[in-house]
């Protein structure tokens, strides 16, 4: 079996969130823990950040991963979904898991795998903690797919565990109140384990989960705004740099960031928090700031207010539910240009409410993701004209970029998103 043989087997056998929705979900531990067993336990041999929460926990990961190799510390990332390349999803020090591991490992429990009738979540998980123990780091950053009681990822034992934010995402899944969705990612926390909690929710009932959930398992809580703020010292929309001050414990640190827009304050906050919880792995204050600066350096992460070209500005953002696209289009209202938006959705989301934040001076350009799961145009295009949008239809996403660059003049602009998937198709 070579790479290519190895992820088709993954791709074609196991279901997989990423294509088909909820259908892939497989709630509980089970499967994991038995492909975990047969590897040796490799959770038991980490030392784990866990990162959960609605928006935010992928930059949060990757800046808590980059702040811990500005320290020294031979770091593991694992993350989803990816956007090009599978290896994505798993890497050490910033370097994506090796081809001929890939195939080892697929090779080596395939067989459990399919005996199990295992996710392609759940053998994800279980190849990047065998892999993280192979190669021994210092420290594992890892980020949970959906919620976290019942998350394979939820498997570890964690020295830190960091919830970032609550708000209405996969509420067929996670439970149909806020609170629930809370209990769901609260489900994370291990006894007399540190939590960290970015923000704190309009709805005192969210914090009070992790209050009750917390004090029920001796674990010492901070909610990271109590005891740090933020905020932008500079940065426009067209820039892809923002320099932010991070205030905490009376002590002002300014640092550059290409993470950018106000609603990255959030992210730097909780990860500044989060880190500070880490002095025994020996990260300080420099490692924190010179972490903060190079994060897509030494992550690699993609799709957050990234830009594709200049002239006209094409950016691309992953946002893909209501609190996520808010912050992304007033980054975008803020630019004061005509807008146009390539934009398609999945097939098991409630747009809805997410069409209805569009502004509709704006051109658009309907499509389809290239997965089983896209949302057809029809029904788009139908929801979008309720939501007093109008545009052009298109066969592909790149079929709608092209249309839009040819009707985009220089100084105007074009975003791509709607789905993590439209996103990926582009960059």
């Amino acid at each position: 079996m070579n790479y290519k043989e190895a992820l088709s087997w993954l791709y074609a056998r196991l279901p997989m969130f990423s294509r088909i929705g909820p259908k892939a979900y497989k709630p509980g531990l089970g499967h994991v823990s038995e492909l975990c067993a047969a590897a040796g336990y490799p959770q038991n041999r980490l030392n784990v950040i866990h990162v959960a929460g609605t928006n935010g926990k992928g930059s949060v990961s990757s800046l808590l991963a980059s702040i811990c190799m500005e320290a020294g510390l031979k770091t593991g990332l694992y993350t989803s979904p990816h956007l090009r390349d599978f290896r994505e999803r798993i890497r050490v020090n910033g370097k994506k898991i090796p081809r001929k591991q890939v195939v080892a490992f697929v090779q080596q429990y395939g067989e459990l795998i399919t005996s199990l009738n295992a996710s392609f979540f759940e053998a994800t998980t279980a190849m990047a903690l065998d892999y993280f123990a192979r190669r021994r780091v210092d420290v594992a950053v890892v980020e949970t797919g959906l919620g976290g009681r019942l998350d394979s990822t939820n498997i570890v034992r964690p020295m830190l565990c960091v919830i970032t934010n609550i708000s209405w995402d996969h509420k067929d899944v996670l439970g149909d109140t806020l609170e629930k969705i809370a209990m769901e990612k609260a489900g994370i926390i291990k006894p007399r384990v540190p939590v960290v909690v970015g923000e704190r929710h309009q709805s005192p009932g969210v914090d009070a989960v992790f209050v009750q959930q917390a004090a029920a398992s001796r674990s010492p809580l901070t909610f990271a705004a109590d005891v740090c703020t933020g905020q932008v010292v500079k940065g426009r929309p067209d820039q892809f740099s923002w320099t932010y001050r991070i205030m905490t414990q009376g002590k002002n640190m300014v640092v550059r960031c290409p993470l950018c827009g106000p609603h990255q304050v959030k992210n730097l906050v909780t990860a500044t928090v989060a880190a500070g919880q880490l002095t025994h792995l020996g990260i300080r204050r420099h490692h924190i700031r010179r972490g903060i600066r190079r994060v897509l350096h030494n992550s690699h992460l993609q799709g957050r207010w990234q830009p594709l070209a200049k002239k006209p500005l094409i950016i691309a953002d992953v946002a893909h539910n209501e609190a996520g696209l808010r912050y992304v289009l007033n980054l975008l209202a803020e630019l004061k240009r005509q807008l146009h938006f390539v934009i398609g959705f999945v097939a098991d989301k409630d747009i809805d409410n997410l069409l209805a934040l569009f502004p509709k001076d704006a051109k658009y350009y309907f499509c389809r993701p290239n997965v089983p799961r896209g949302l057809c145009l029809d029904v788009l295009v139908e929801k979008a004209a309720a939501a007093g949008l109008q545009g052009s239809v298109h066969p592909s996403v790149r079929h709608a970029l092209k249309t839009a660059q040819k009707h985009c003049r220089a100084d105007e602009v074009i975003f791509v998103g709607g789905s993590t998937f439209v996103v990926a198709e582009v960059i």
